[in-house]
């Protein structure tokens, strides 16, 4: 594999030079692939006539593929198969949206979206981040930093260059321009950033790579579990959340120019944590910026429940914001600092498809726990009680003990 190679010589781009291709393409993966479903979901219901359920159950199915597909993707990336996992991904993603681009019927729909998903497995953060963490030992903290830096503007673009292009030539075409984009600009570009073995300098002490834990040896540790649950339990509460935040705010007598106006700091929050990370998080382990960004979401729960005041809403967004970004960032270190690199696609693979799961399932549980509740302020608050559980099982996890 990439990251049992020697640290002298390079036949592939500079780290700088993948860094940048791989946060280029991040950013339009999550935003073709991920964030885009959202924008062609009512010119498709108004063209087709069909009902709100049997489109969104497509992409709760492609978000279960998602789950289900993410293991194999970090078994290959362990193999050495990066380059080809990422690549290959992107060219299925253009191919899902082409086919999607066709729906008449709603098996083509359900079809595409399940591609989606086994794409998204291929190519969002997991796999980049497994992959820079085999090929720059010494700095994958550095290289993952930059991709969620980057990815997390998304979102920013893909609303509206979605709507853009659907008013101007229609959602099909729509979908089939961004096909061409993953195929024609992403994936050429995965395929040469990924060219070679190049690796950053070794570190100072050379690491021992035969004291990592396999897939097996992680299993049996309650820390595996432990960290599993945390990330699992934030998944819920942040599918949950913007699966129903629109009618939460409505719920809470925020209109919907008032809700937009808070919702659009969240992002900005988002992007602003992981840059405070990249300037100062140097000095500080990623089990304490977990813990405080953990504890962040479950405030801005709490927050959330107990006041509709704009300036407690805003609140709420900055460090629902901030919080989630830094999440995404402890996610993608933790396994390699607990468990080693060796086998990160496998452990880290393990860990996600759970968490996947659980995002599927929760726009749907939610609603279920709804219809215990007597409305959308107790549905924060047992949000925030969840988030203090992903805080709980956090803290619970310690460092395994590393065979000698």
């Amino acid at each position: 594999m990439a990251g049992a190679l020697s640290p002298h010589g390079s036949d592939g781009p500079s780290f700088a030079a993948t860094i940048a291709a791989l946060a280029i393409g991040q950013l339009l993966c999550w935003a073709a692939l991920y964030y885009g479903f959202s924008s062609f979901v009512l010119p498709m219901m108004r063209e087709l006539d069909w009902s709100k359920p049997l489109v969104m159950g497509a992409f709760t199915a492609g978000l279960a593929a998602w789950g289900l597909a993410t293991y194999a993707a970090g078994a290959a990336v362990d193999h050495g198969h990066g380059r080809a996992v990422m690549t290959l991904g992107t060219v299925l993603g253009a191919a899902a949206c082409a086919l999607w681009s066709q729906a008449q019927a709603p098996w083509v729909l359900y079809a595409s979206c399940l591609l989606l998903g086994v794409a998204m497995a291929m190519t969002l953060y997991e796999p980049a981040f497994n992959i820079v963490t085999h090929r720059y030992p010494a700095r994958y903290r550095e290289a993952i930093t930059a991709l969620t830096l980057v990815g997390g503007f998304a979102s920013t673009l893909s609303f509206p260059a979605c709507v853009w292009l659907i008013g101007a030539i229609g959602w099909r075409s729509a979908l089939l321009a961004l096909a061409a984009c993953l195929l024609f600009v992403v994936a050429p570009l995965h395929a040469w950033a990924l060219r070679g073995t190049a690796l950053a300098p070794a570190p100072a002490r050379p690491l021992d790579t035969a004291a990592d834990a396999t897939l097996q040896e992680a299993l049996r540790h309650p820390t595996f579990w432990l960290l599993t649950a945390s990330f699992t339990l934030h998944a819920f509460v942040i599918a949950a959340l913007w699966a129903h935040v629109m009618p939460a705010f409505a719920a809470r007598d925020v209109d919907e120019a008032a809700t937009l106006a808070v919702l659009v700091w969240i992002g900005p929050a988002q992007v602003a944590g992981r840059f405070a990370f990249a300037w100062l998080g140097r000095s500080l382990s990623l089990r304490r910026v977990g813990l405080l960004s953990l504890l962040a979401i479950a405030l801005s729960f709490g927050l959330f429940a107990w006041s509709a005041h704009p300036a407690v809403l805003l609140v709420f967004a900055l460090l629902f914001g901030a919080g989630n970004g830094l999440v995404t960032i402890v996610r993608g270190g933790m396994v390699p600092e607990y468990f080693g690199r060796s086998h990160v696609g496998r452990i880290g693979g393990a860990m996600s498809a759970v968490s996947l799961l659980s995002r599927a399932a929760a726009p749907l549980a939610a609603a279920w726990v709804l219809l215990l509740l007597p409305g959308y302020r107790e549905l924060m608050l047992v949000l925030a009680a969840v988030s203090a559980g992903a805080w709980g099982a956090f803290a619970l996890a310690r460092p395994p003990q590393r065979r000698a």
